[in-house]
């Protein structure tokens, strides 16, 4: 019994020093503390909103694609295509980034080329398309081009260098944590 809850003590560890840091600044200091307590609030309901629709449609993507179909569009000889699938799923993605890293694990585990998972999640953070029509009609067209053309020579040259700079041994202790994620 007691190992269980160190394991889990040690398991949400974050949330509970939040917890602990909300408690005494609304101890120390209550203005500033009633404040803390609703952002934090705020933005447990967020993400408790977002991430379900999330996991559906991970779950989804798990048993629909099989293995083999990822290999082949995302795999290690996918070429311009699974670089191109991996733009399109970042861009197209609804949601904030920490929604990403469930995707990029199941992408993980059905053997989809790391450099392809760290497109996606370079798209996911910068390329979102409602956030280039938004450029577009805000900051001019030129702007948003510039922007999205260097985003997008930046983010397929940080992938490669990223995966060819990890050894052989780092890449699979990453497939094996994906794996591992069940």
């Amino acid at each position: 019994m007691r190992a269980e809850v160190l394991r889990l003590a040690k398991r949400y560890r974050m949330f509970l020093l939040l917890a602990v840091f909300n408690i005494a600044i609304l101890i120390f200091f209550p203005k500033v503390g009633a404040k803390s307590v609703q952002l934090t609030w705020s933005n447990l309901i967020e993400m408790l909103s977002i991430l379900p629709p999330i996991f559906i449609l991970l779950g989804l993507l798990d048993v629909w694609v099989k293995r083999e179909t990822m290999i082949k569009y995302m795999g290690d000889n996918s070429g311009l295509v699974g670089i191109l699938i991996a733009f399109f799923l970042g861009s197209a993605a609804a949601g904030p980034l920490y929604a990403a890293f469930p995707v990029a694990g199941v992408l993980l585990k059905k053997g989809s080329k790391l450099s392809n998972v760290f497109i996606m999640l370079g798209a996911w953070s910068t390329t979102k398309i409602p956030l280039i029509l938004f450029e577009a009609s805000a900051l001019g067209f030129k702007f948003m081009i510039v922007r999205l053309g260097l985003d997008i020579v930046g983010i397929a040259i940080i992938a490669y260098f990223t995966e060819r700079m990890l050894s052989k041994e780092e890449k699979e202790e990453i497939y094996q944590k994906a794996l591992a994620q069940e």
